[in-house]
């Protein structure tokens, strides 16, 4: 581990809260807290119309002395860098992730037809990063009830990569003292997608949903004895599985998912789940890149 958690940031209320969430974390983990800036991240609705690379870099740099003031107001202690980058905002961000634990961005909530023609650094940067990735879209919130707070995650195979996506999650719970809420979501199999062999495994289990509730049972073992402290509770309902997640994450500080990496990856490969939950969760959204 570098020991850096990096966060873009540009100015917007929403790369703020990213900050805020950020910050928070490198407090708690001790980490460094790196705040970064591409010049040529300019949002119209943010920065004002600037003359010139040198008006442009003096305004960064304002942007990130602000930044990082409020960073250090969160606590003592923290460690904070600040770095303008001369450069597109998605290679930059992509660039400072490769020796990052962590890279948290800002998420921009949008509507249905928006979220599939929507050109935003943070997707661009989410289809081709390899590191851990935390979206966050609303403030933190304050004074909110402690004991509500849980980490979601979403359980959607048993295979040796699906537990880099619980390692992260087990791993949030017991560094925030959280308890984990594991969710698989399941839908009843088509004529043809049926497997013969798994039949006899359903029906020695009880019926789909049982078979269902064993597997993530079986997922979640491991973890459960690396981490005797956290306190797992399993949810397994039918229906889609970003219509359970974010049924199952209205009280989340965290909400946990996979991504395969694509080998050709294009803007719209992050997959459906992953892009429904960046538009409609409300809570922060972690998206671990899965090796296979």
């Amino acid at each position: 581990m570098s020991g850096i958690l990096t966060v873009g940031l540009d100015g917007s209320e929403q790369s703020l809260a990213a900050l805020d969430w950020a910050a928070h974390e490198a407090l708690r983990s001790g980490q460094e807290l790196r705040l970064l800036h591409a010049c040529f991240w300019q949002p119209t609705d943010v920065a004002p119309v600037l003359a010139g690379r040198a008006a442009e870099e003096e305004w960064a740099r304002g942007v990130l002395a602000e930044a990082a003031a409020r960073a250090r107001g969160l606590g003592p202690g923290l460690t904070v860098s600040t770095e303008v980058v001369t450069a597109p905002p998605v290679d930059a961000l992509l660039t400072a992730s490769v020796d990052s634990d962590l890279l948290v961005l800002g998420s921009r909530a949008l509507g249905a037809l928006g979220g599939y023609l929507v050109g935003s650094v943070a997707l661009h940067v989410l289809r081709q990063v390899t590191r851990p990735v935390v979206l966050v879209r609303r403030p933190r919130a304050e004074g909110r009830n402690r004991p509500a707070d849980v980490v979601v995650v979403g359980v959607d195979d048993t295979e040796a990569p699906g537990e880099e996506v619980l390692e992260f999650a087990f791993a949030a719970a017991a560094a925030q003292g959280l308890p984990l809420r594991a969710v698989r979501a399941w839908a009843l199999p088509t004529m043809f997608s049926a497997e013969p062999l798994v039949a006899p495994a359903v029906d020695a289990a009880g019926g789909l949903e049982a078979w269902h509730r064993q597997l993530l049972t079986e997922a979640l073992r491991p973890l459960r004895e690396k981490y005797p402290q956290v306190e797992v509770a399993e949810h397994v309902e039918i229906g889609s599985p970003s219509q359970v997640l974010l049924s199952q994450s209205g009280d989340a500080a965290l909400l946990v998912v996979g991504r395969h990496l694509a080998a050709h990856p294009t803007p719209r490969r992050i997959g459906s789940t992953t892009h429904a939950l960046l538009h409609h969760s409300t809570a922060p959204v972690a998206v671990i890149p899965l090796s296979a």
